[in-house]
């Protein structure tokens, strides 16, 4: 869409509608207002990012503390420890503090991106996060490239074929996959195709990230390996509802007028949906492209343990066995900080694809 347009849809009503659209020298005019509504609007959306946030702070403080179990006792289960030593462990901890200075403690170090030390690791939080962070990444970026790529295709295919077996089939399938929890679609995979049953072998290591003593490339073909199953149990998944949105958005783009013309000038049908269809029907699907990546570093916890994946998730399970409050409040945070910043990123970019929005 066109600055000219996107101005055109912010003019106020008393706006002259025979004047130029260029601002004039007093910085006034069509553009000049549109880009101010777009600052507008892209300051409360991150107004409203910073609140969530900080309400995600104060959430993790508060609910990670309701779990039942002494950390200091359970990191010194089976060996014999003095009431006096247990003291200490806790003043060193600051479990001792009264809990609103706990909390004003953990506030004002975490908004310096301080979430103190790990309990059973005893190291920096931040630097646990920094050292499993690459394998999530890997993991999740692999299978959001998949998926996306795969669900914007087949969803533009079967809604252009709609009513057809293909396109029953293929909605069927992904409302199925949808509906399937990641963790138990992870154990069935690993019963299939790690352990195998009756004449299917076991091909797929059944968890990690690698098997130890290779280098070059050796070591790739190994992780990747061992990555095909958690990426396929992530990308079974996501890729359906990525269909289903791409679908639904295709199939309200097909009666349009600007369709039939398209047509009407001679235009072949593939040529119809690639250029003109499609685009038009990506804008939700963009919108969810956003969300499902903040969704799928949080969503891959599951997932990471299930294939005991050495990525964040894996980390927030040991986590909460303990439990390690401060690694554990730090990668709540980050899980809800991913999505609010993918579903406010969205949120600003949207107005850019579609003028309509944020007037």
């Amino acid at each position: 869409m066109s600055t000219d347009s996107t101005a055109a849809l912010v003019k106020s009503p008393g706006a002259a509608s025979d004047g130029p659209a260029e601002a004039g020298p007093s910085g006034r005019g069509p553009r000049s207002r549109s880009a101010a509504a777009y600052l507008r609007y892209v300051a409360g959306k991150l107004a409203g990012a910073a609140v969530s946030l900080f309400a995600v702070l104060v959430t993790s403080f508060f609910l990670f503390r309701m779990i039942p179990g002494d950390p200091v006792k359970h990191m010194t289960q089976g060996r014999p420890v003095s009431t006096e030593q247990l003291a200490a462990m806790r003043r060193e901890f600051g479990l001792d503090l009264p809990l609103w200075q706990q909390f004003t403690d953990y506030c004002a170090k975490a908004l310096t991106g301080d979430f103190g030390m790990s309990y059973q690791f005893r190291a920096p939080v931040i630097d646990k996060i920094t050292e499993a962070l690459p394998a999530t990444l890997l993991l999740t970026g692999t299978a959001f490239v998949i998926y996306t790529v795969l669900g914007i295709w087949l969803g533009a295919r079967s809604a252009w074929r709609g009513g057809r077996f293909g396109d029953r089939f293929g909605t069927a399938f992904a409302l199925t996959l949808y509906s399937v929890p990641s963790f138990w679609l992870g154990l069935l995979l690993i019963v299939t195709l790690s352990v195998g049953v009756g004449p299917i072998p076991g091909v797929f290591p059944t968890g990690g990230m690698e098997s130890g003593g290779q280098s070059g490339f050796a070591h790739v073909l190994d992780v990747a390996h061992h990555m095909v199953l958690p990426v396929l149990t992530l990308v079974a998944v996501e890729y359906a509802r990525t269909l289903l949105v791409m679908r639904s958005s295709l199939l309200d783009e097909m009666g349009s007028d600007y369709l039939t013309t398209a047509r009407a000038k001679g235009l072949r049908d593939d040529a119809v949906r690639r250029r003109h269809a499609v685009p038009n029907a990506l804008l939700p699907t963009v919108t969810l492209l956003f969300v499902n990546l903040g969704n799928t570093v949080a969503g891959a916890i599951l997932v990471e343990t299930v294939f005991s994946w050495p990525g964040l998730g894996g980390l927030f399970y040991q986590a909460l066995s303990v439990p390690d409050l401060p690694l554990v409040q730090g990668l709540f945070f980050l899980f809800a900080a991913a999505v609010i910043l993918m579903n406010t990123l969205a949120d600003v970019i949207y107005p850019l694809l579609d003028p309509r929005v944020g007037r």
